[in-house]
């Protein structure tokens, strides 16, 4: 039997309250990253990273443990980031690079890029030292090794970041342009105020010490002697 008018009028009344309570759908939730700003897109590096060290290991006979030994990284550090399951720190990278006598960036090569290459600040990828207090990020598209790289560093106020030798021929040429760092080369410091630069040969000890109380940002060439 169909529904008389009053009847309809009713279920109609019915289903719009019931409508009403029910709350909106939520919203899809957005790709990892998307909208956070504490997301790092370094974390893409961690299986770059795995890749390559593999293939340079391999391409030298370098078990585990002599590698770690060349280069003083920890054997279950290596193993780790050979599985992807750590994103090693910015000295831990320079060790592993250095033992292996191949450019820091040759571990975060990825596939050739197209002539012009665009690096969106919001898109780049960060290197951070063990306690965040120190940055690196690289002003080149890393597709394959380099003689000659470039980065914008980072330092937090009254900082200091110790850095290892690097491979013998490497040279730095750095300009701070905010702050005021102390650079120290084999024991030899030296202070740049903003605008400073400076030139050094970084097969030796070195380091970058912020002196005040605000980020000191600075500009990095890394020049690579000829490795025959």
């Amino acid at each position: 039997m169909a529904d008389t008018p009053p009847v309809k009028a009713r279920k109609a009344q019915q289903t719009a309250r019931s409508l009403a309570a029910e709350p909106p759908p939520a919203p899809p939730a957005s790709e990892p990253g998307m909208d956070d700003p504490a997301f790092d897109e370094s974390s893409d590096l961690t299986p770059v990273v795995a890749t390559n060290l593999k293939r340079f290991r391999a391409e030298r006979g370098l078990s585990l443990e002599r590698l770690a030994k060349a280069s003083g990284v920890s054997r279950a550090m290596l193993g780790q980031i050979e599985l992807g399951q750590s994103t090693p720190t910015i000295n831990v990278l320079w060790k592993i690079a250095r033992a292996l006598g191949v450019p820091f960036s040759a571990l975060m090569s990825q596939a050739a890029s197209p002539v012009t290459t665009v690096m969106q600040a919001a898109h780049a990828r960060i290197l951070r030292s063990k306690n965040g207090e120190f940055s690196s990020r690289a002003l080149f598209p890393m597709d394959r090794p380099r003689n000659v790289e470039f980065y914008e560093l980072r330092l937090a106020p009254r900082s200091v970041e110790h850095a290892d030798a690097h491979a013998p021929g490497t040279s730095e040429n750095l300009i701070v342009t905010e702050g005021s760092v102390e650079i120290t080369v084999a024991g030899e410091r030296r202070v740049l105020e903003t605008g400073d630069a400076i030139l050094f040969e970084a097969d030796s000890p070195h380091s970058y010490r912020n002196l005040g109380g605000t980020e000191a940002v600075m500009y990095l060439v890394m020049t690579y002697g000829s490795r025959g």
